[in-house]
């Protein structure tokens, strides 16, 4: 598409990924692995584009592997307004693992809500050995907050975990909703109250019927972010959410 579309003498190509895949493979963690984060920044840059909006990456430094502009949204945007008119008590934000730390300390600063981390040992890819929690959540109502969830295995593992250390209710605001294998099935038994995803990944109807998946939108601040890069404004004031 972005090739049509600069052989067809368009002027400027912007492409809008709200999710950019591959966007685990990010480094070389292992011997003889690619960066495929780096090599679908490249295809992407050679197809065409002149400009790339997307939102919450799974490492923000991913923006350095592309050599055009790169907009990066923040879902907090969405997910902070709509959890302080919640007005939960006694909260506390959650990062399922190391990584989300940045994410959920955003989210626990404009919430007024204590930060909690849990530090997770994985042995092998999507499987989980041991959570421990670093903080305290008894008598808590717990929001865990990550960029995506993908077989679910984390993110029930940590409610499971959380549960058993005395949590009340236990929310969940994820930003790309992969739900793959059997992530439907795991989220359907575990003790979640609900969990909340952005529609950056379309999902069917099935997912919504289980009752403890909500989807909100984030059109709106896709949109807005296109029309002021068409209309060659300031985008910053769309970050201004997520910074600190």
């Amino acid at each position: 598409m972005l090739d049509a579309a600069k052989r067809a003498s368009a002027r400027r190509v912007t492409a809008v990924i709200p999710y950019f895949g591959y966007a685990r493979q990010d480094r070389k963690d292992q011997p003889r692995v690619s960066i495929t984060a780096k090599l679908m920044a490249n295809l992407i840059t050679v197809a065409g584009a002149e400009r790339v909006i997307t939102m919450d990456l799974h490492a923000p430094q991913i923006q350095g592997f592309f050599d055009i502009p790169v907009d990066h949204l923040y879902s907090s945007a969405v997910y902070i307004t709509f959890f302080a008119n919640k007005k939960i008590p006694d909260l506390a934000v959650v990062s399922p693992d190391v990584g989300g730390i940045k994410m959920a300390r955003a989210f626990a600063k404009r919430l007024d809500a204590s930060l909690v981390l849990i530090d997770k040992r994985r042995p092998k890819p999507n499987q989980i050995e041991e959570m421990t929690i670093i903080g305290n959540v008894e008598g808590h109502n717990i929001l865990i907050v990550d960029d995506l969830i993908d077989t679910a295995g984390t993110f029930c593992n940590a409610v499971n975990t959380l549960r058993n250390a005395g949590a009340n209710e236990i929310y969940g605001a994820c930003t790309h909703p992969i739900l793959s294998g059997e992530a439907l099935n795991r989220i359907s038994e575990t003790n979640v109250t609900k969990i909340y995803v952005t529609d950056s990944v379309a999902l069917d109807s099935r997912y919504t019927k289980t009752g403890k998946i909500e989807i909100l939108s984030v059109a709106d601040l896709f949109g807005e972010a296109i029309l002021r890069a068409f209309n060659n404004q300031s985008i910053s004031s769309l970050f201004d959410i997520d910074k600190g």
